[in-house]
């Protein structure tokens, strides 16, 4: 029988936020939680091409850090939060989380911040699974976590990423054909790191800047005019895996994001010095999917355009994961839509987007029951918190979207990922060509 000192070690002692910066110089929240056994903490990322529906970060609006200091959600976090979890157990995650949701009172959490509900949601989970000595990816999943994810490798960027001349957002690699996960990422690095020798052989060394997430930025002022056309990129890719013997293990992913360059007035989108209505881009990535190996298109269509969505699934969706970020958020009522539409199959997660850990583990509860493939993934202001390399082993996604091997916040969430494969021993298993569905 449990005794009171039993549970005292799982009770809350104190909460405690600050403001640090993320991987763009920009400020961010930290939380840290103690228990009577346990510390937990968590930094909150934060995104650049955001869909206009996610829960609100909040950002102090005044002149330090040109207006995006963290002052005010630190502060609701220290004078707000606290005081409401204070004594509680460590290990109700779903109470936690309800009750700062139901304080903020707000649909988009505007009231305390996403970012701040978000801190100690996270801080919460690893501090529970430090108290009972459990990883952090078995307390998320339980007996089931045994599957590492396929990294979706971004090797080259354009878009709000960067600041080229290519409207597209992410040209990524997956390494289907490896065997484990540290094949994987051996065979990703290798290939990044003989890219940068193709491209500035090209485009000039100029061309190997990188951008937000680590991919390779070609611009002007190479050899070479800078990219624009989606196909440059790809036949970058295609020269770097051959040349490497990789071409029957790597694969290509595309995040285009295309509500950056949608014109919600006349319809349109506007990439590569052209005009497209929704049924002339679909048929660009039907072409460009029929020559390169492409298994995943990320965002192909602006949030609002639920019906080019639809008709991109109808028309790609056999063969190709059509990976929905912006018009979802993470959000399961958003979701639940668009499973009833047919739009996409296949959810990009992103924690920030939704403000709570419970909640973002229902909306992939939601995709896994609907036949939706699940992406875990960063954001483009990152921290060195590795939280998503467990949530992706947690929820078992198959999938992990964290960018380039050449910024160490991006190799953090590698590293640990090597480390839980070395953990777990021979009862591992690669996700590989199952990366939709890995289990």
């Amino acid at each position: 029988m449990l005794s009171a000192k039993d549970y005292e070690m799982f009770e809350i002692i104190d909460i405690k936020a600050r403001e640090v910066l993320d991987s763009r110089g920009n400020p961010t929240i930290e939380t840290e939680i103690i228990t009577g056994e346990g510390y937990g903490s968590a930094i909150v990322p934060s995104g650049a091409s955001t869909g206009k529906n996610e829960a609100l970060e909040l950002r102090d609006k005044n002149q330090r850090y040109g207006g995006k200091g963290v002052l005010n959600a630190v502060r609701n976090v220290n004078e707000t939060i606290t005081p409401l979890l204070i004594g509680m157990d460590i290990r109700k995650q779903r109470e936690i989380d309800r009750i700062m949701i139901e304080e903020d009172g707000t649909e988009n959490k505007s009231n305390l911040g996403a970012n701040s509900i978000l801190s100690v949601s996270l801080a919460a989970a690893r501090c529970a699974a430090d108290t009972l000595n459990l990883p952090l990816y078995q307390y998320i999943g339980g007996l089931n976590t045994y599957v590492l994810p396929v990294p979706m490798m971004n090797v080259i960027n354009g878009g709000e990423h960067a600041g080229n001349e290519l409207d597209f957002q992410e040209f990524m690699i997956m390494p289907v054909g490896a065997k484990s996960f540290s094949e994987a990422l051996r065979i990703c690095a290798e290939i990044y790191h003989h890219m940068k020798k193709i491209i500035a052989k090209k485009y000039g060394k100029s061309s190997t800047n990188v951008g937000d997430e680590g991919g390779y930025a070609p611009d002007e002022g190479g050899y070479a005019p800078p990219m624009k056309e989606i196909s440059e990129p790809l036949e970058v890719i295609m020269s770097t895996i051959e040349e490497l013997s990789y071409k029957d293990s790597v694969k290509i992913a595309l995040d285009t994001a295309s509500s950056t360059f949608y014109d919600e007035k006349s319809k349109m989108y506007n990439a590569m010095g052209k005009k497209m209505d929704s049924g002339e881009l679909i048929d660009l990535f039907a072409d460009v999917s029929s020559k390169y190996p492409i298994v995943s298109i990320e965002d192909p269509m602006a949030e609002d355009d639920f019906d080019g969505f639809v008709e991109i699934t109808r028309k790609l969706g056999k063969k190709i994961q059509i990976v929905g970020d912006d018009i979802f958020v993470t959000n399961k009522n958003i979701l639940s839509t668009g499973i009833k539409k047919g739009a996409c199959n296949s959810l990009l997660l992103k924690v920030n987007q939704i403000g709570s850990l419970t909640e973002a583990i229902d909306t992939a509860s939601m995709a896994y029951r609907n036949g939706y493939s699940v992406v875990v993934s960063h954001r483009s202001g990152e921290t060195e918190d590795t939280m998503i390399a467990d949530l992706a082993v947690g929820i078992s996604s198959g999938q992990i979207k964290t960018g380039a091997p050449s910024r160490s916040e991006r190799c953090a969430k590698y590293n640990r990922l090597l480390r839980i494969e070395e953990y777990m021993g021979q009862s591992a298993v690669y996700a590989g060509k199952n990366f939709r569905i890995p289990f």
